[in-house]
């Protein structure tokens, strides 16, 4: 079984490596999955090991419950919960032991008797410092040495020194360095509450009786009626039967104006209604939306671990047993072998216990790559994973493809003309073949079918019942009208056919080189009529394509249109290459190709035929808009609205997380390792030392989330 289990109190590495250390014991617990940014534990265990599991996690004082990871608002949940707990915890226990500790050290400057400044010390560390010990002695207990375990042996011992003042104050300062840092964090995990709030709690539904009245989002299912007043948020998927107005799709798709909707045009939850009014009927349950799917996306992504964050947790699991042995030799070798004072050198080595903890080097990479994800979310980009915002800065070739990908993906009929007789009479034949191939394009969902079965419906051609009807991948489609079969598609399937001709090859040349696709349609003898389609170029690609050249990215359209098409609009955007009459293997064979010799490969494609070529390539990209379901969950990063722009930006964004990286790694062990050569050298002191690992926490995280402004 596979439970996700949500842990309030789980927000540090500290509490992840104690529950690792915990499970590791248990025969039942399979694996783990741990999303610290949402508190969120995965187990996979044994049917019958939940129970024990959560007793487990009772018996190191936490409490679990079961999380709802089906709600689209589970992680708003998460959060809510977390600042309830907070609000609950009285903030003036601290406020005393923070005066009381001040109280100590001035005692000790003023030369007031010991027991003054001692007393004083006790009450401030037992009023600030107990859930400190208490979370220490848990994990000593359990042979884990986190920052509690570390702060509660250094404070002790500096009271068994002698430094009343000292340990006071260096256990308040850890407290309220705790509560900044949780807020820091809370920051990071709140990343992307834009994208969670952004869907009314209700929607006015159409009842059996003709009234509108207000429903709670999980009672409507697919299929309801919704009304959009002005100015509303749209509650739920939909496509509009009614009304028209102009909506703010920018949380979704990062377009910076409002597009104009019309009957028979989509809607998306969370998106922003302007002036006008209109219905629309739900195609999606509110836990199955495009933004419940971005939200899902994203928090998976969160809890996958890029690369450099598996790097650093090993590194840490390394770090700080090592820095602790070091403390130990510190505070033993000296007095025992050279002649040292106990008290100094022992002093120095709780110094060098505080500075032990990871936690500022462990955090720095989740909080970098989270705020990474969530600005990209923001801007239209949906990346489903940290490996592939840390791979995008190395993305050397990207494959295109051309329809919905380079162009509108919208083609029109442009020529149709009739090559063989069927009928005595021209006209009869002429419309007897639109008709057959309206019927055959009809049950297609491959833009040039759809422009053949469009033009046809303009025209008041009517279609015909096809049966046995089949989809050629990367060819056409084929079924049978009243007993006869007929194929339409692509020139490459009238070869496969032995259907052509010298005269229709030159026919087809001709149409290919003026850029248009070449749509046959055959019966079992010949080929009996041709459709001839024409896309436009999007305005952006060309703009996109010319970003990734001085990216330094080189790029390349596989198509399974003409090879003459495929030349004429790679021209048009400055493509460097373009390979045309390709099937799905084909171009799976080029991106696979590309990999082997060495370049990061990147794909972007929208539809079926280009699954096997994203799912190769080292980073897939699909058009979220216009792409189909397949495309979308096969590929790693989805443009929500098609605009090829977002490539570029993803690779500078992806360029910056990895700056941002290297920044915190240097700053959390430079500032560890600064002071560690202070403590040996006798000038580092334990508020020194506080200050040091929860600044350097607090350094990491602030650092990070610059990466929400790019």
């Amino acid at each position: 079984m596979r439970t996700a289990i949500r842990i309030m109190q789980m927000d540090c590495p500290t509490e992840e490596a104690l529950i690792r250390k915990k499970f590791s014991r248990m025969a039942d617990v399979h694996s783990m999955e741990f999303n610290l940014m949402q508190r969120v534990l995965t187990v996979v265990h044994a049917p019958n090991a939940l129970d024990p599991i959560l007793d487990a996690l009772r018996s190191l004082d936490f409490t679990p419950e079961l999380a709802d990871t089906d709600s689209p608002n589970a992680s708003a949940t998460t959060r809510n919960a977390a600042q309830d707990q907070r609000k609950r915890v009285s903030w003036w226990p601290l406020a005393f032991a923070g005066v009381a500790a001040v109280a100590s050290e001035a005692a000790g400057w003023l030369g007031a008797p010991a027991w003054m400044a001692a007393s004083l010390a006790i009450l401030a560390i037992v009023s600030c410092g107990l859930t400190t010990y208490r979370k220490g002695w848990l994990a000593i207990r359990h042979g884990n040495l986190n920052i509690n375990a570390l702060m509660s042996i250094a404070v002790t011992g500096a009271l068994i020194l002698g430094q009343w003042p000292e340990a006071a104050m260096v256990m308040v300062l850890f407290t309220v360095a705790e509560l900044i840092e949780a807020k820091s964090l809370d920051r990071a995990r709140n990343a992307i509450q834009g994208l969670m709030q952004l869907t009314p709690e209700q929607a006015s539904v159409q009842q059996r009786d003709g009234d509108w009245r207000l429903t709670d989002l999980k009672a409507i299912a697919p299929g309801a009626l919704v009304r959009v007043k002005p100015g509303e948020r749209i509650a739920l998927d939909g496509e509009i039967i009614a009304g028209r107005s102009s909506v703010d799709q920018a949380p979704i798709t990062g377009e910076s104006l409002p597009v104009d909707k019309t009957v028979g045009d989509a809607v998306f939850a969370g998106t922003i209604n302007q002036a006008g009014s209109f219905d629309y009927r739900v195609t999606a349950a509110a836990s199955n939306t495009t933004l419940a799917r971005i939200i899902h996306a994203v928090e998976e992504a969160q809890g996958t671990k890029a690369p450099t964050q598996r790097f650093v947790d090993q590194f840490a699991r390394v770090y700080t047993p090592l820095v602790f042995a070091v403390a130990l030799a510190v505070a033993l070798v000296p007095p025992l072998f050279f002649g040292g004072m106990w008290h100094a050198w022992v002093y120095k080595a709780l110094v060098m216990l505080v500075i032990a903890c990871p936690c500022a080097l462990v955090i720095s990479t989740p909080v970098t790559i989270v705020s990474g994800l969530a600005a990209a979310a923001r801007k239209g980009i949906l990346i489903k994973g940290g490996v592939y915002l840390e791979q995008g800065r190395k993305l050397s070739r990207l494959a295109l493809d051309k329809t919905g990908t380079i162009t509108h993906g919208k083609p029109v009929q442009t020529d149709f003309a009739m090559l063989a007789g069927m009928l005595a009479d021209a006209d009869a034949d002429a419309a007897r073949c639109r008709t057959l191939a309206a019927s055959l394009a009809a049950r297609s969902d491959h833009p040039v079918s759809m422009a053949i079965a469009s033009a046809a419906q303009k025209d008041g051609v009517t279609s015909l019942l096809v049966d046995s009807f089949e989809a050629l991948a990367g060819r056409g489609v084929r079924g049978e009208i009243n007993g006869a079969t007929y194929w339409l598609g692509n020139h490459r399937l009238a070869e496969e056919l032995g259907r052509c001709s010298p005269s229709l090859e030159a026919r087809l040349d001709a149409l290919e080189r003026q850029g248009k696709t070449v749509v046959l349609l055959s019966d079992a003898q010949r080929v009996i009529a041709l459709f001839a389609v024409a896309d436009t170029v999007k305005e952006t690609s060309r703009m996109a394509i010319g970003e990734l050249h001085r990216a330094g990215v080189r790029t390349a359209m596989l198509t399974g249109d003409n090879p003459h098409t495929a030349a004429a609009i790679a021209e048009q955007v400055g493509i460097d290459e373009a390979r045309g009459n390709l099937l799905p293997q084909d171009k799976l064979d080029a991106v696979a190709q590309w990999s082997a010799e060495g370049a990061t490969v990147g794909m972007v494609g929208d539809g079926i035929n280009d699954a096997p070529a994203l799912a190769r390539a080292d980073i897939g990209f699909a058009m979220g808009a216009m792409g189909t379901g397949t495309a979308i969950e096969t590929a790693d990063v989805a443009l929500m609205d098609d605009d090829l722009r977002k490539i570029p930006l993803f690779i500078r964004l992806s360029k910056a997380t990895h700056s941002v990286l290297v920044q915190n790694i240097t700053l959390a062990l430079g500032i560890k390792g600064v002071f560690l050569v202070l403590t040996v050298m006798g000038l580092g002191t334990m508020w020194m030392a506080v200050f040091a690992d929860v600044g350097a926490s607090l350094l990491v995280v602030a650092n990070g989330l610059r990466l929400l402004r790019k």
